[in-house]
């Protein structure tokens, strides 16, 4: 059942390691952030964590991108080609940049539009306009980081993920107390604040990896010539394979954003409940998303490589690892809920909607570690990149929303039976993620061996060396 491969085990735990800690790092700032902004107001812990809502979609889009770069990017690592990956690295750049400058441009100009879509609550309304139109200013910076930091991961570099995380955690949270709270002197800002520091702290993250890239580790270091002319062939199998990944990243962003709006509905004790159990899962469930990414990498490595013995050999280690952090996952969200729940100054009533949401996910964060990694790292890592994104439109659109969206305004379930639908497909995709990835046939070898590239490749080399 398990391998005897020592590499295979000091590959994949380092880099989930590498990886879990940069998102355990990330997810802790998003819990301080709620922490502070709910200490200040619950209206501006709603409006906030709306807001963030819209930010993750640009999140899922710009992770589309970056993940659909790192599944060609991975299997050229795996056969010692830089080139390549620079080059398809500069098409995901120029692409994440331009989706950035739209969400800048919505955020700015339509906040409250945008926000009256999730929620009917006037307070939360104009407090998430608040943060909007200010940390729009961050999110060019953010979706650069997002893409280089997933090419980084694709050659294994996954220390400047923590470099950059740790910069921009001390930054925010010392901002944050400053300025939510109005501490040593400053002003009591709250949301302003609140925005300000994100805004702060992602420009720093951005340019300590930045600085990595062009300052210590130059594997992915782009001149001007990457950008000017793009490689046909490559542009080519970044859309092949790229997009089915940022449609179903998209797809995913939408979702939640719906699942936001259904429950945000349900008024601003289902808006903060919500938000209280997502930053306490996001935490929690840091080691599955580490070794999600991991398992992405390695697994491109090996079909770029053409073992397909060892291949075999890995996938099915790597399930039994999934199922293992998914049980461990779960005792923790149990063991934690309570201690988290006494940080918070909301109503009662969102106390107990928040206590309900978290017991239901100590249940589904089992199918979410099973079937995340299998179906987001495995077989997309394989070079099948479009199974997941119409898996992911079967369960969410044809079952999930549609069931949640009729017991929410039609048969008018409580909160937490809403909830519990609203991830109900994290289960279901357990069986199905069961028998694709035993099947195999999502092996493809998306990297190009022809001559001609290959002259072209080291004609490249040689001029960006001189």
């Amino acid at each position: 059942m398990l391998t005897k491969d020592k590499q295979f085990y000091r590959q994949i735990f380092r880099l989930t390691g590498f990886i879990a800690l940069q998102n355990v790092i990330a997810s802790f700032v998003g819990l301080a952030d709620n922490v502070m902004i709910g200490a200040y107001s619950q209206d501006a812990l709603s409006g906030v964590a709306l807001a963030n809502q819209v930010q993750y979609l640009l999140q899922m889009l710009a992770g589309g991108i970056g993940e659909g770069m790192a599944v060609i990017a991975a299997q050229y690592w795996g056969t010692r080609r830089l080139e390549p990956i620079r080059r398809v690295l500069a098409v995901a750049l120029t692409s994440v940049f331009g989706v950035a400058m739209l969400f800048f441009g919505i955020a700015r100009l339509l906040p409250q539009g945008v926000l009256q879509l999730l929620t009917t609550d006037s307070g939360a309304i104009a407090q998430g306009a608040l943060y909007m139109r200010t940390v729009a200013f961050s999110y060019p910076f953010f979706c650069i980081t997002m893409v280089f930091l997933a090419g980084q991961r694709s050659v294994e570099n996954v220390s400047v993920g923590i470099f950059a995380s740790f910069s921009g955690l001390g930054i925010k949270i010392l901002l944050n107390w400053l300025l939510i709270l109005g501490n040593m002197g400053f002003a009591r800002m709250g949301t302003q604040g609140a925005a300000i520091s994100t805004l702060v702290g992602r420009m720093v993250e951005c340019g300590v990896c930045l600085l990595y890239t062009y300052g210590i580790d130059h594997k992915l270091a782009l001149g001007i010539s990457h950008f000017r002319r793009f490689d046909k062939l490559l542009l080519k199998d970044f859309h092949h394979y790229g997009t089915p990944v940022v449609m179903a990243f998209g797809s995913w962003g939408i979702a939640m954003l719906m699942q936001t709006g259904i429950l945000g509905h349900m008024g601003s004790n289902a808006i903060a409940a919500n938000a209280i159990a997502s930053s306490l899962f996001q935490v929690i469930s840091v080691a599955l998303y580490g070794i999600s990414s991991a398992s992405g990498v390695v697994v491109g490595q090996v079909v770029g490589s053409g073992n397909m013995p060892k291949l075999k050999e890995y996938v099915k280690t790597l399930q039994w690892l999934f199922l293992a952090i998914g049980l461990l996952s779960a005792a923790l969200l149990y063991w934690c809920k309570d201690g988290v729940l006494t940080l918070y100054s909301v109503t009662p009533e969102a106390m107990v909607m928040a206590n309900g949401f978290m017991i239901a996910q100590s249940v589904t964060i089992i199918g979410s570690a099973y079937q995340t990694p299998v179906l987001s790292g495995i077989v997309r890592g394989g070079g099948d990149t479009k199974f997941v994104f119409y898996n992911d439109l079967t369960f969410m659109w044809g079952i999930v929303l549609p069931i949640s969206f009729l017991g929410a305004f039609v048969f008018h379930w409580s909160a937490v039976a809403i909830f519990c639908c609203l991830k109900a497909d994290q289960v279901l995709k357990s069986f199905v993620a069961i028998w694709e990835v035993n099947s195999y046939r999502w092996v493809r070898k998306v990297t190009r061996d022809d001559a001609a590239e290959l002259v072209a490749e080291e004609v490249a080399e040689i001029g960006i060396k001189a």
